[in-house]
């Protein structure tokens, strides 16, 4: 019994050599054609949409049972995004030195070990899947407001159709609390054992845009790239055009104060809260790592493209959050639809139309990203013997993982009709930091365990950079959960208990048995 158990320990702690994932990354029949050009639209894609058309006014305003950053935010922003500059720098070194599919779950196998590896990818999935879900129901929400300035031409049914077609419990649970209707006779649920129940929505619009989107990415990962680019020039012009012409409008007197509360501790607790709120808009630039394996020149080109993406889009933010403080007081800042709130409050009633296209394509690149990354860890962490290898099958004309395609669009299909827009953005979150320490404890490891192996790209003043994305990312997670708190935290806590019972259950007798 002793003797087995020690057999077990070392199975769960083997690991997977360098060497070995460029050679299977060499012999993938993954198509190599992305470029530098492409991968920054893949990141731009992922980062530019949520936070800068929703996720930035609940920041400034405040979120649920949180204080918000004020127009201090920018302060929240640059705090974000350190954070994940430290992060972003870990993820170029070893994605540089190990240009595979996978991302930190790669990095994890070759630096941690097996158990390590398969719950790192278990929360990848959480953060693209559950992220994915998410974009997926602000989708819905924009598409309802741009189809409602059409009212006038399109038939009522394609403008008021039910809340419960599109995913709307809040409004549907405020709407019967207005009224005194019970909520059950207004939706349907599904009930569960010990009393648990579920509000299900069919969210029509959801379902139209994934099944959309899996199609395309079946076609292949460049036809997406190419969408992708269409998207983030609209999406840009219309930010672009946001702050060129609300700049005109800004009154410096509404940047005062500046942090929420003229308290010390009130006002860090403002910019903190703001931070893990907008640290939202900054999930997805590791998604860039997960093409690695369909990517020319992965060596040079992903550094570029992820640091790149990461300073760009953090300029971005501040303009953005710079005009949009400036045109209005925080107090007035609309949560739902800031920017075309803020255009309205001056006069461009016109931009709200706008704001909406916008806002529909950039969430459309988001989905889009986020989908790929899903299913290019899924086909990893297949192809290291967790899942069965037959989902792995590769399309024989557009040479791409089909099976795991569509089974990552129907995850987030089934996902878009019970999940809470805001618990999902949570434990994208928890993912999302999760995932960023653990990036930098590997640059560590590696330092040390192989350090004569060429790198492209190193992390600068190493170990200090990795470090304090350790503490910071854990800091963060830490402040949510015992001092912000919510329930988000539990399913988090349950998510990763999950994928335990899985590897316990299934996952570990099944690599054994493939090898």
């Amino acid at each position: 019994m002793k003797q087995k158990a020690l057999t077990v320990i070392k199975n769960m702690l083997s690991k997977k050599s360098t060497d070995d994932f460029i050679a299977e990354s060499n012999a993938t029949e993954l198509k190599k054609t992305l470029n530098i050009f492409d991968l920054l639209i893949l990141g731009i894609s992922a980062v530019v949409g949520t936070g800068i058309f929703t996720i930035i006014g609940s920041a400034i305003v405040g979120g649920a049972g949180g204080t918000g950053a004020g127009t201090a935010v920018i302060i929240s922003m640059l705090i974000a995004a350190i954070a994940s500059l430290f992060s972003a720098l870990s993820y170029s070194e070893i994605a540089a030195m190990i240009p595979v599919s996978g991302s930190s779950y790669t990095f994890t196998y070759a630096t941690m070990g097996e158990f390590m590896a398969w719950m790192v990818g278990w929360v990848l999935m959480l953060e693209y899947a559950i992220g994915n879900i998410t974009v997926a129901t602000a989708w819905t929400g924009y598409l309802t407001q741009l189809l409602k300035g059409f009212r006038h031409v399109l038939p009522d049914f394609a403008v008021n159709f039910p809340l419960w077609l599109r995913n709307d419990f809040r409004s549907m649970y405020a709407i019967c609390d207005k009224y005194g209707w019970d909520v059950h006779d207004k939706m349907p649920f599904i009930h569960f054992p010990f009393g648990i129940e579920m509000p299900v929505a069919i969210n029509i619009p959801a379902i139209f845009i994934v099944l959309l989107l899996t199609i395309l990415l079946i076609k292949g990962v460049k036809e997406s790239t190419r969408v992708a680019s269409i998207m983030v020039f609209v999406n840009l012009s219309i930010i672009l055009l946001f702050v060129i012409v609300g700049s005109h409008y800004v009154m410096p007197e509404n940047w005062q104060p500046f942090a929420p509360s003229p308290f010390f501790w009130k006002g860090v607790e403002g910019i903190l809260s703001g931070t893990f709120i907008i640290f939202f808009a900054y999930i997805g630039f590791d998604a860039i790592s997960t093409a690695a394996e369909e990517t020319k020149n992965p060596q040079r080109d992903l550094p570029v493209a992820i640091i790149g993406t990461l300073i760009f889009c953090t300029v971005l933010y501040i303009s953005v959050a710079l005009v949009l403080t400036g045109i209005i007081p925080d107090g007035a800042i609309d949560t739902q639809a800031p920017l075309a709130h803020a255009m309205r409050s001056i006069g461009k009633g016109w931009y709200a139309l706008a704001i909406s296209v916008g806002a529909l394509c950039a969430l459309t690149s988001v989905l889009l990203v986020y989908q790929l990354g899903t299913t290019r860890i899924f086909y990893s962490i297949a192809r290291d013997n967790f899942f069965p290898r037959s989902i792995m099958k590769i399309h024989p004309k557009f040479k791409t993982p089909h099976i795991i395609t569509w089974i990552s669009g129907l995850i987030v299909i089934i996902g878009s009709l019970f999940m809470d827009l805001n618990i999902s953005a949570e434990l994208c979150n928890y993912g999302t930091f999760a995932s960023f320490v653990i990036i930098c404890i590997e640059v560590l490891i590696l330092r040390k365990t192989d350090p004569n192996r060429p790198r492209p790209f190193k992390v600068p003043f190493c170990p200090l950079f990795p470090i304090l994305g350790i503490i910071m990312c854990s800091s963060f997670m830490i402040y949510k959960s015992f001092i912000i708190g919510g329930d988000s935290s539990l399913y988090f806590l349950l998510w990763v208990i999950i994928g335990l019972a899985i590897y316990i259950g299934y996952g570990y007798k099944n690599k054994r048995l493939y090898k």
